[in-house]
């Protein structure tokens, strides 16, 4: 049976006080966690010299990475993705794109077939399709080719390329058949999510009772809040059982902002993400999304209009920038892109957490939060080269 031992590691839920401990993998599951083992015997063992071991990320909103995209509709471009995103600790993430009304999409196909299979780094847990029953005018990256009206011929078009494979689908409850479409799609057991919306507060309201629990990049892609028109946010932030994606760079959202929203969400309710393009972990430089050249610099992605179209950030740096805008501690942000994640995309049961049992989706990180080694499944996927 395969077995790894990560030895002298600190974990993340006291990294400065916590003693240095041991984690014994088997068979890709945690099997215990407890003191250094002075004679280890795991037929591999990985030293972390002292570094802080947490569960693996999972980055739920994330386009593309390692100079490729989901619309590349190639496995190859998948395995860039998957491998990318290993080298910045996430473990597991959502292949993010869009469906074109009129087009080739063949993306689709591809992702939904590449899921739950091995792609050399991260795990692809499924798809994130960002419309097409969105506003036009909060459309933002997205095209006008990609946006359609709610209809179930649509979503049965829709589930005939992704299946169970569809985990996310964003929708503006503001759009005719809106309602039809959540409820549709919470039946089928995908997270329903508000987003690219101009909805005003009542038709948010209306939205979550249908059966939306989940918003896609907070404040991104929808009306601010006004003391006298609160639009989505205020039935956002009304809504108790309601998770949100927040895209914790600073750039998309100002530092003040974000402390706010930890305030007035808590940890539990805040998931950190990306919204990764291709360009994250290659150098500044303009790139190509959709058929529409943009340019990545200083970890944020804009077309040449000014728009703000994502981030070329990787996870573990999202966490870091959400600890020096809100002065968390390390395990509350942490959790923010595992536990919560996890239970947004009810996988909590297997993964997510530093437990016995678990899948040992793991990642060491420095102090600074670079990352170390990353860990799918018991297996090293990642481990940074020696200075």
């Amino acid at each position: 049976m395969a077995s790894l031992l990560v030895n002298n590691c600190r974990l993340y839920h006291a990294p400065e006080t916590g003693s240095i401990c041991s984690v014994l993998v088997q068979d890709g599951k945690i099997e215990r966690i407890g003191p250094v083992d002075p004679n280890p015997t795991a037929s591999r063992i990985l030293d972390a010299r002292g570094a802080i071991l947490a569960p693996g990320l999972i980055d739920v909103h994330i386009q593309g990475a390692g100079g490729a995209d989901v619309l590349d509709a190639t496995p190859e471009a998948l395995q860039a993705i998957s491998q990318t995103c290993a080298r910045f600790g996430v473990t597991g993430f959502l292949a993010t794109t869009v469906y074109k009304t009129a087009g080739e999409n063949r993306h689709l196909s591809v992702a939904a077939d590449a899921v739950g299979r091995d792609l050399g780094g991260a795990r692809l847990l499924g798809v994130h399709l960002e419309g097409p029953c969105i506003s036009l005018e909060k459309r933002g990256m997205i095209q006008p080719q990609c946006l359609a009206a709610p209809s179930s011929a649509l979503l049965d078009d829709i589930y005939g390329l992704l299946g169970n494979t569809l985990k996310m689908m964003v929708v503006a409850p503001e759009l005719p058949g809106s309602t039809e479409i959540i409820k549709m799609l919470v039946a089928r057991g995908t997270i329903a999510c508000l987003g690219h919306s101009n909805a005003t507060y009542d038709q948010a309201k209306s939205g979550l009772e249908a059966g939306i629990t989940h918003i896609t990049h907070l404040f991104n892609a929808m009306p601010s809040l006004h003391h006298r028109h609160p639009g989505p946010l205020g039935a956002i932030f009304e809504a108790e059982n309601v998770t949100c994606q927040v895209i914790t760079d600073g750039v998309h959202i100002h530092p003040s902002v974000i402390r706010m929203v930890w305030r007035l969400l808590g940890p539990e309710r805040v998931v950190a993400i990306t919204d990764g393009m291709q360009a994250m972990g290659l150098p500044d430089g303009k790139y190509v999304y959709n058929d529409i050249e943009y340019e990545a610099r200083n970890g944020a992605a804009r077309y040449a209009d000014g728009t703000l179209i994502g981030t070329a950030v990787g996870l573990n740096q999202i966490l870091a920038r959400l600890i020096a805008f809100t002065g968390c501690p390390l395990a509350a942000a942490v959790n923010s892109v595992t536990q919560n994640a996890a239970r947004v995309l009810d996988i909590s049961q297997t993964t997510g957490s530093l437990d016995v049992g678990k899948d040992a989706d793991l990642v060491l990180l420095d102090d600074d939060l670079s990352v170390n080694a990353t860990i799918v499944g018991g297996q090293i996927v990642y481990d940074r080269p020696a200075e």
